[in-house]
């Protein structure tokens, strides 16, 4: 006969509700780590990332720039005067001297002016010639004239001195000495006259030669101005150097002002750079700059820095202190670096693919493993053409993705393998 077992459904259905339960918090449990799960981060090749190390020490702060080498010295040789080019008589790429001729002009009025200038020299001091010795002769005259006067004065000064001793011994009359003193004093009077007379002819000689000097050198400057004119239409080099550019022909005609030639010293060049306007403003007169020729490297030193900004660029001009390689030439592509200043015991790391000096950027910094990268904010501060300062966000060692990650913007981090 069966026994009756009183309580197993009862504890059969608590240990059902027990099991659900169980499981019903595993599902929550299980549920609320599926919400919290992370993405699975995207995997990027290793090699195809450029990683850098974060150090401390010195960061030597340099700006970068293109440019050309140019002649610190460059004449261009315009036309004196308006004429017609004859002949060439060097080509560019020559070597000339200050006295080689290099184009030879002519013009028939110049040459006419030439001539004229000439007679007219050669009158003016003809006639300063006649005029100086007319004078000479007319001062010569009135000289001997005052010396005639002088000496009639001192006679009857002599007369005077006479008559009145005379007449304190009684032997002439006091009548006689009184007259010889009158002729005395009018004596002085016209040698006196005669004297100021003779100042004046000599004032007015001086002016009359002082007018004919004018005239003289006045000529003479037209002169020396025609014959110059004439000489100009033989161009001439005028320093050592190399011919570069004869930028008229044969026949043409030519203004005043007109540039003919351009000569320059190749063994004098700097280098004329190029530097991104918003990195020319820490360029100062005096810093030091590497010129890259690309068959070697020059040193030099800013010595002009153009006020203005041409195309999104500021014009630095880097006198060269250092050797010229083979092959510097003028117009020579070069690359310039110029040194700014060094920053002592910094963080730095070499400049990601993005990112500007004082800013705020996201980098993808490498955890221990090697193996994950995490996104971290990074404050950046100076920078250079190869490194960039750390004021903030990183520490010494560590290792951060610099390449371009832009596609991974919304993620906060990456797997490398």
């Amino acid at each position: 006969m069966d026994v009756q077992r009183e309580g197993v459904a009862e504890r059969r259905r608590k240990r059902q509700v027990i099991s659900w339960s169980i499981i019903g918090v595993l599902l929550v449990l299980f549920a609320w780590w599926l919400i919290r799960l992370e993405p699975a981060p995207p995997s990027v090749s290793r090699a195809a990332v450029y990683l850098g190390t974060v150090e401390r020490g010195e960061m030597l702060r340099q700006v970068r720039g293109p440019g050309t080498l140019v002649p610190e010295e460059i004449r261009w040789l315009p036309a004196q005067t308006s004429a017609r080019i004859e002949r060439r008589v060097v080509l560019p790429g020559a070597q000339v001297e200050p006295d080689t001729i290099i184009l030879e002009l002519s013009d028939p009025g110049v040459e006419q002016e030439a001539r004229d200038a000439e007679l007219r020299l050669a009158e003016e001091e003809a006639n300063y010639r006649d005029t100086e010795v007319e004078l000479q002769r007319q001062l010569l005259n009135e000289r001997a004239q005052a010396a005639t006067v002088e000496s009639s004065w001192k006679q009857a000064v002599l007369q005077a001195e006479a008559d009145e001793e005379l007449n304190k011994e009684g032997l002439i009359p006091e009548l006689t000495a009184k007259l010889s003193k009158l002729r005395a004093d009018e004596a002085a009077n016209r040698n006196r006259i005669e004297r100021e007379r003779l100042s004046q002819i000599e004032a007015a000689n001086r002016a009359r030669l002082t007018s004919a000097q004018a005239r003289l050198d006045q000529a003479r400057a037209l002169y020396d101005l025609r014959r110059d004119q004439l000489e100009g239409l033989k161009v001439k080099a005028g320093i050592y150097g190399v011919l570069q550019e004869i930028p008229v022909e044969i026949g043409q005609q030519v203004t005043p002002g007109t540039n003919l030639a351009r000569v320059a010293q190749p063994e004098k060049l700097k280098a004329e750079l190029r530097i991104p306007e918003t990195q020319a403003k820490d360029v100062t007169v005096g810093q030091l700059a590497s010129i890259d020729t690309r068959n070697g490297i020059i040193e030099g030193r800013v010595v002009r820095i153009d006020p203005a900004v041409r195309n999104g660029s500021v014009t630095v001009d880097v006198t060269l202190t250092g050797e010229l390689p083979r092959g510097a030439r003028p117009d020579l592509s070069v690359d310039g670096t110029v040194e700014l200043e060094r920053l002592v015991d910094v963080l730095y790391v070499n400049r990601p693919a993005y990112g500007q000096a004082n800013s705020r950027i996201g980098l993808f910094r490498l955890d221990t493993e090697g193996d994950v990268a995490r996104r971290v904010q990074v404050q950046l501060g100076r920078s250079s053409v190869t490194t960039i300062e750390i004021v903030e966000g990183l520490q010494e060692g560590d290792e951060v993705v610099l390449s371009d990650t832009s596609q991974y913007d919304e993620y906060d981090r990456i797997r490398l393998n």
